[in-house]
């Protein structure tokens, strides 16, 4: 699993992106992290495309679960399409983005700041129309990313999520899990996933499953199966795959699952027994089940962070999946690093 393209190079680099990216944002995070807790959002809005609006699902997880406070994806249309004005006083704006420089989220980023919301900028260019308009700015320092595919700036955007959080929260298992998020990268890149290569070399339609902070990573696998390897994969949470998406899984339906050890587990148990009863081929990391493949991932870590982990493991396999089902996973068809959507 070794075949190094643009994409195996920058992925494998997320664990020396991770490091620099926590000591070069510490001071300015604790900043912003001080501030919000003297002046607490009433609600916080994130708005985002692509790879970066599956980190912030991961971080509607995070910010609900460690700050309480209620969370909601943003539809950038209602500011660049229909361009009807939004009630934000109060609250944190969240735009996430590689380039900063969509129109769409520009022009909800702009709406949300007029309408009062406090805009703050997650962001790889820092030169950047989004860098320049925000209130406050947390750069991915994940450096220049030449493969279509998002790898480190996806892993580098689920890491600023976090940082931010663990200072915002004060939240000593945070703070803990990110001193080891470097080494334990490193470690979840060595892993081997070459049983899933040979499970789904030959598949065309599968599901991929998490729950709770893991919804995000599955997300985000669903999506580079489709752009690199040519897969037709859909995300859904362990507890609406169950309403409706079941009914087409049969023996020999290719699912895979991610599962990080927090309360969602046994829901995830119980998904996991109803798609091997049925004879589907199932995929699970995080855990080891009977009647399935498990696929390796690293011991001992908290279940906030675990799902980074899953997903450098995944960049690893998805890559060399592409090129053995013949695609180029730099140069996928029909795609180009920047998304300029109105």
């Amino acid at each position: 699993m070794s075949v190094a393209t643009r994409m195996h190079i920058e992925a494998g680099s997320s664990s020396a992106v991770v490091s620099a990216q926590l000591r070069k944002n510490e001071s300015l995070v604790d900043s912003i992290g001080e501030q919000l807790r003297a002046e607490p959002p009433q609600f916080v809005v994130t708005c985002a495309r692509g790879s970066s609006d599956h980190a912030a699902t991961y971080g509607k997880y995070l910010i609900e679960t460690f700050a309480g406070i209620p969370t909601a994806s943003f539809a950038p249309s209602v500011s660049s399409v229909y361009s009807v004005k939004q009630n934000m006083r109060g609250a944190l704006f969240l735009a996430l983005s590689q380039s900063g420089a969509s129109p769409d989220l520009l022009a909800s980023a702009k709406a949300a700041k007029q309408a009062g919301a406090r805009v703050v900028a997650l962001v790889n260019v820092t030169a950047s129309p989004l860098a320049e308009m925000a209130d406050d700015v947390i750069p991915l320092h994940a450096g220049t990313e030449t493969s279509v595919a998002a790898t480190k700036s996806y892993i580098a955007t689920l890491t600023a999520l976090v940082q931010l959080v663990a200072a915002w929260s004060r939240n000593e298992q945070l703070k803990r899990a990110l001193q080891k998020l470097p080494g334990q990268l490193d470690e979840a890149w060595q892993l081997d996933w070459q049983d899933g290569i040979d499970a789904l070399e030959n598949a065309r339609n599968f599901f991929v499953i998490g729950r709770g902070v893991g919804l995000g990573i599955a997300q985000e696998a669903a999506l580079k199966f489709k752009e690199t390897a040519g897969l037709h994969a859909e995300a859904y949470s362990a507890a609406e795959v169950r309403h409706g998406p079941m009914a087409i899984v049969n023996r020999g339906f290719p699912v895979l699952i991610f599962t990080q050890d927090d309360r969602t587990r046994a829901g995830v148990d119980d998904v996991v027994t109803d798609f091997t009863n049925r004879g589907a081929v199932v995929l699970v990391c995080g855990k080891d089940y009977d009647n399935a493949i498990n696929l390796p991932s690293v011991s001992n870590v908290v279940a906030a962070t675990a799902p980074i982990l899953f997903i450098q493991s995944f960049y690893k396999m998805v890559n060399a999946l592409a090129i053995k089902r013949g695609y180029d996973p730099d140069s996928p068809p029909h795609l180009r690093k920047v998304t300029e959507t109105i």
